[in-house]
């Protein structure tokens, strides 16, 4: 496969293969934890020094389901990846692809090397990111584009937010900003439960909101600790110690409910 990279874009990038290419890559997966969930898609665009551009892209089967809430974000179902092969017969390839390598990426450091380096270290093939280079897109967004009140300030009010930090000069400067956006995105809702609608997490993922708990397919899923990853029903049916735990342990009381609940035989649920 061969992608054509728009002139510029390439000929920025090449600058940055010094001595090295440069990998740019992604990955789709079952979900947002990057200790548990899997691959379904890698793709990886590389730039060589001498400006030649080759492409990496496969989907993979995870071997476990992907939740209905991953398909709603990337769109890649059961049955997209039934016929792919699992990641243990990519990785050979994909380790061939990066050799010799820098990184670069949208959130790489945040989720996917660690979700790819887990990858690895479950199918038993060797890969290494000691001595690769890795710029990460998101970082550079965030301090060249800061999104704290400050900035929203100047971008929305128009002025420098002065009195940072006092809970008064917060609280009118997040009045100004309000409005402002109100007048600035004419197609923002005007009523206050279709703004708090639109306000809400995007992908809805996290049952409670210290997210200690994720929804996987319409089901409560522990997000931490000994039983992450794990159903709450599952561990309420065969290790329901470990909620009386929780119940005794510094918990929010969200979260407790929640366990309280469960202790019950009333789980949360998602249609």
């Amino acid at each position: 496969m061969t992608v054509s990279l728009p002139p510029e874009t390439l000929e920025v990038l090449r600058t940055l293969c010094d001595d090295a290419p440069l990998a740019i890559f992604d990955l789709e997966t079952t979900g947002p934890d990057r200790l548990t969930d899997r691959i379904v898609e890698v793709a990886a665009v590389k730039v060589s020094p001498d400006g030649t551009v080759g492409v990496f892209e496969t989907r993979v089967n995870p071997g476990v389901k992907i939740p209905r809430e991953a398909t709603a974000v990337h769109g890649i179902s059961d049955a997209d990846v039934a016929d792919a092969p699992a990641f243990s017969s990519v990785a050979p390839d994909l380790v061939a692809f990066l050799e010799g390598c820098d990184l670069a990426g949208y959130n790489l450091r945040g989720f996917d090397i660690p979700l790819l380096a887990r990858e690895f270290e479950r199918v038993k093939v060797p890969f290494s990111f000691d001595g690769r280079r890795v710029v990460d897109a998101q970082v550079i967004y965030f301090r060249k584009e800061p999104r704290d009140l400050g900035a929203a300030v100047r971008t929305f009010v128009g002025r420098e937010h002065t009195g940072a930090h006092s809970a008064l000069a917060d609280t009118i400067a997040a009045a100004e900003v309000l409005a402002g956006q109100l007048t600035r995105y004419a197609d923002l809702p005007r009523e206050m439960e279709a703004l708090a609608a639109f306000t809400a997490p995007v992908e809805g993922r996290w049952v409670d909101p210290d997210k200690r708990f994720v929804w996987r397919d319409g089901a409560a899923v522990f997000n931490f600790g000994a039983k992450r990853g794990q159903t709450l029903a599952d561990v309420a049916s065969k290790n329901p110690e470990y909620l009386d735990w929780m119940l005794d342990a510094d918990f929010p009381e969200e979260a407790k409910r929640i366990v309280r609940e469960a202790r019950e035989g009333r789980f949360p649920s998602r249609k």
